[in-house]
């Protein structure tokens, strides 16, 4: 688990505060989640390619890499394009990201010398999307995923052809302490618990467990 220091305060709320595995596994794992707090500091461009890196190598159906990353960092031309697709609750903390992405996903691909739909393309993209959160987790970046935007607006303002699915926004930045965030924000920024193995694991067929 990365810890740093800002100021003399040291980053509170941390995964071991509230989460433990059942079964081992790799510690990255659980210390990856979504703070909100995020200093205005920059990421140099080797440090966000890295993320992207960490993607390319994402397992894909017939090795097709639908996920496409559109991406603006902070005091650019192309900052204020993608913060103001966000809603207004997630432009009181994403102001202090150092990157905005977004992130789409192409519908079909080619097989066989023929187009056809893809019918794992947001799958794929999804595990493109966990490489890059575990890699930045484990450089100490603050990694927060978003669907608190406009969608038809985005796909106008960035051009985004309708063979591509729009899935998601990031928002990525060095990490900040609790106390940079309003006290509504500051509540929420704890690391959240997951439902046990036995209500999503089962054993030969279907069978929804309640709880």
């Amino acid at each position: 688990m990365v810890e740093k220091v800002i100021g003399s305060q040291l980053l509170q709320s941390t995964p071991r505060e509230v989460r433990s595995s059942i079964y081992k596994i790799n510690p990255i794992i659980l210390n990856r989640w979504s703070p909100r707090s995020m200093t205005d500091e920059k990421l140099s461009y080797e440090e966000l390619m890295s993320l992207f890196e960490a993607a390319r190598w994402a397992p894909s159906s017939g090795n097709s890499q639908p996920w496409r990353f559109i991406y603006a960092t902070r005091d650019t031309e192309e900052w204020n394009t993608l913060f103001n697709l966000l809603v207004d609750f997630n432009k009181i903390w994403a102001k202090n990201a150092a990157v905005l992405i977004v992130i789409v996903s192409k519908k079909e691909f080619e097989y066989n010398g023929k187009v056809i739909p893809s019918v794992t393309h947001q799958f794929d993209t999804g595990a493109a999307w966990e490489n890059l959160a575990l890699e930045a987790t484990s450089r100490g970046l603050v990694v927060h995923g978003i669907a608190g935007f406009d969608y038809g607006r985005t796909r106008k303002d960035l051009d985004i052809p309708d063979s591509f699915d729009i899935i998601a926004m990031v928002a990525i930045g060095k990490r900040g302490g609790k106390d940079m965030l309003p006290s509504k924000f500051q509540e929420m920024e704890k690391p959240s618990d997951r439902k046990p193995l036995e209500q999503m694991v089962m054993k030969g067929r279907f069978k929804e467990k309640s709880g």
